[in-house]
Parts: structure tokens; C-alpha cells; sequence
């Protein structure tokens, strides 16, 4: 299928007006041709708002105009029979016969009885057709150039993401992978932002789950500054400070649970209550190229975590944030992991103000909770109880 977007179309038209006087019904008629003959489907033009940066430090912030009405979240857009809603898929997951075939929809016949679906968002925060523009400090902005596409983890709407079992999350985490591989195969792709949110506090007003892959231009800040100090220990101690971190949390009163190539633990200074992130105990840089016994062993870590979570904290909402390393050529690395931040209260003026932060319950009593809880999800997993 070609994909062709209105501003081409456009442009091709205006020159095709000036020699020749079409109507309305002649230009339809052209589009229908268009369509039949040569396969094409006309996505519209989106102008996006631009990547803004603060006057002094290292922080962005994105305007991202919608010039589409936001579809009713309650009209569940990414369920089963609503694929319209959307933008047409990529990827369609369908298990048959024991197996998952790699579908996509096409034209205007999308896909049935999918497991998993992937599409570009159809309000997305970036977009490679944002306008090329730039600005100097203070009013420093650069286009909020990307790419961003939906990943729905399950066709149902009433899933989350801790009640989504640990195969469904292994397929869900391998179609992540191969989105990330080809996003980095991309022209103007630097970085891709992999992350998933929980409840409206957390930022999402669809509840239907999915994560979201982002592209950027530029490494974000916070990546930025993870990857500089990994650096500057590795050349100071020769070591790798995430490395040093599992061997210091492995057994600790902060550890939540651990499989065989995972561990959890709520990290040593937390930035809110019950935060916990899951890292390989391995050394590892790239999740693309992680294997699918890594696949399979970090989705269930990934459930039992996210199911003692939800049963420890009742409706939480919460996001959960893939700390990647760019792929591309870059001497800046992280051990890459997962970090998951429940929203449990109102940020106050002392963490928003000055980035320090405020917890009524310490780390290490919240590993106790989740532990057990955790520990309780993984038995009823693996059929232990």
C-alpha cells in the first residue's frame, strides 16, 4: 500500500489547477482514480506545534497541536469492531492454529481478531511532517520532528497492564522490539521514548492499555544526563554504576523481586512512594538485542511486579518508563531498565520547585509491601499455589 500525505496531494492539484479549471466533483473523481489505480490513501497534513526549550537549563516541552477532534475515550477507539477510530495498522498480531501471523490492515479492510495492533497515533506529539523551523535563545524552539505510534497490548478494554498474562506481555514486548529496531533505520531518529500510562493521573484518559513509541531528534535531557554520569564513573571507577547498584540491592531490604535475569527493587532515593524499577542483572545496553529467554523472563517479572502493585495500592495510576540507550552510534551508554512511578499524591512547591522530593513511607517499607505482594503474583503464576 502507498501511503501519500495531502500536502503532496495538494501540491500536485495546485499545479493541475493552473492549467486546468476543475471542480469540486472533478477532483473527487480524480481521488477515487488515484485510489483504484494506484493503491493510495490520503492521510491529512498536520502541522505540529514546535519542541520549546527553557531559558537556562536542559528541559523541552513540546506543544503538540490536535488538528483532529479527539475521539471519545469512552467510545473505546482501540477495541475490537473500532479499528476505524484509529489510524490503519502496521501490525496486527492473529493467533491461529498455535501461531501468530503478521498482518496489517489495508485500505479501508482492517483486520479482525487481533491480539496486538500497532498504528501511528492519530494525535500524535510528533510528526515527520513537522514544519522545519527554528529560533535562537532565550526563545530557543527546534519542529517537533518524530514518530509516534500506539502499541495496543490487548483487545481488552478492560485489561491493564498488571492483569495482562506473561505470554501476552512477551508478544507485546517482542512487536516493541521490532518497532524499535525499524524506527532506528529512520531518517532523523536518535532516540525512541518506549513508555506506558496507568489511570488518568497518570496521564492517560484512554484506559484501554497500550504503550507509546516516540521518536526524537535529540537524546531527552533526562537520558542525556543518565548516560553523562554512567560515563564519567565508568571512566573514574571502571565501573558501571547500574552494575554496582544490583549487587548492592541483590538480597537488600529494598529488593522487590528477582527471576533469573531480573531484579526489582525500590531504588535508594526515591522520587515517590512506591516507585520500583526492574533492571537485567546482566550487563546490557540494548534491549533490541536482548533474546527471547530474556523476553519471556522479563515479562513475568514485569506482571507479578505490576499485579502486587495493583493489589497493594488499589486503582493506582501509575507510568512506566523504558531508560533505553540510544542505538545509534553513541559513546554514551546506560544499563538499560524499566522504572515505574505510581502516582500516589500532588507533587508539592519543594519537588517542583527544587527537584527535591518528599516521601511519607521509605523504600524500604514499601519494598516489604510490594514484595509480598509480588512474591504472591509470581507463585499464582507459575502455578506454585
Amino acid at each position: 500500500m502507498t501511503i501519500l500525505s495531502y500536502n503532496f496531494f495538494y501540491v500536485y492539484m495546485n499545479i493541475l489547477f493552473s492549467y486546468l479549471p476543475l471542480s469540486k466533483i472533478h477532483l473527487f473523481l480524480i481521488n477515487l482514480d488515484l485510489r483504484k489505480h494506484f493503491n493510495m490513501r490520503f492521510l491529512p497534513l498536520r502541522t505540529m506545534g514546535d519542541m520549546r526549550k527553557d531559558y537556562v537549563s536542559e528541559r523541552f516541552m513540546i506543544i503538540s497541536k490536535k488538528d483532529d477532534k479527539v475521539i471519545d475515550p469512552k467510545k473505546m477507539p482501540f477495541a475490537p469492531g473500532n479499528e476505524s477510530m484509529t489510524n490503519p495498522s502496521v501490525l496486527s498480531l492473529v493467533a491461529k492454529d498455535g501461531m501468530l501471523q503478521r498482518l496489517q490492515d489495508n485500505d479501508d479492510e482492517y483486520v479482525k481478531n487481533w491480539t496486538i495492533r500497532v498504528f501511528e497515533s492519530k494525535n500524535p506529539v510528533v510528526s515527520i511532517n513537522a514544519e522545519n523551523s527554528y529560533s535562537d535563545k532565550p526563545h530557543y524552539s527546534e519542529p517537533a520532528y518524530g514518530y509516534h505510534y500506539v502499541v495496543v497490548a490487548s483487545p481488552k478494554p478492560k485489561d491493564t497492564f498488571a492483569t495482562i498474562d506473561p505470554e501476552q506481555w512477551a508478544n507485546v514486548l517482542v512487536v516493541v522490539q521490532d518497532r524499535l529496531r525499524w524506527l532506528y533505520t529512520q531518517k532523523g531518529v536518535t532516540y525512541v521514548s518506549i513508555y506506558g500510562d496507568q489511570g488518568e493521573a497518570a496521564g492517560n484518559n484512554n484506559p484501554h492499555p497500550h504503550l507509546n513509541l516516540i521518536t526524537f531528534s535529540t537524546i531527552p535531557p533526562i537520558i542525556e544526563s543518565e548516560a553523562e554520569a554512567s560515563h564519567n564513573i565508568l571512566n573514574e571507577k571502571g565501573v558501571c554504576v547500574m552494575c554496582q547498584t544490583i549487587n548492592a540491592e541483590t538480597g537488600s531490604t529494598r529488593q522487590v523481586l528477582q527471576t533469573e535475569g531480573f531484579i526489582a527493587f525500590c531504588p535508594w532515593a526515591s522520587s515517590q512512594p512506591y516507585e520500583f524499577w526492574i533492571v537485567p542483572k546482566k550487563h546490557i545496553t540494548s534491549f533490541s538485542k536482548i533474546t527471547q529467554k530474556d523476553i519471556n523472563d522479563l515479562s513475568l517479572i514485569l506482571r507479578s511486579t505490576l499485579g502486587g502493585l495493583s493489589k497493594t495500592i488499589k486503582n493506582v495510576s501509575y507510568n512506566l518508563v523504558f531508560h533505553l540507550s540510544p542505538e545509534k552510534k553513541n559513546s554514551r551508554q546506560i544499563h538499560w531498565h524499566i522504572e515505574i512511578y505510581p502516582i500516589t499524591k500532588p507533587r508539592s512547591g519543594l519537588e517542583r520547585g527544587y527537584g527535591i522530593f518528599l516521601n511519607d513511607i521509605s523504600p524500604e517499607q514499601t519494598a516489604e509491601k510490594l514484595g509480598a505482594a509480588s512474591r504472591k503474583e509470581l507463585a499464582n503464576l507459575v502455578g506454585i499455589i
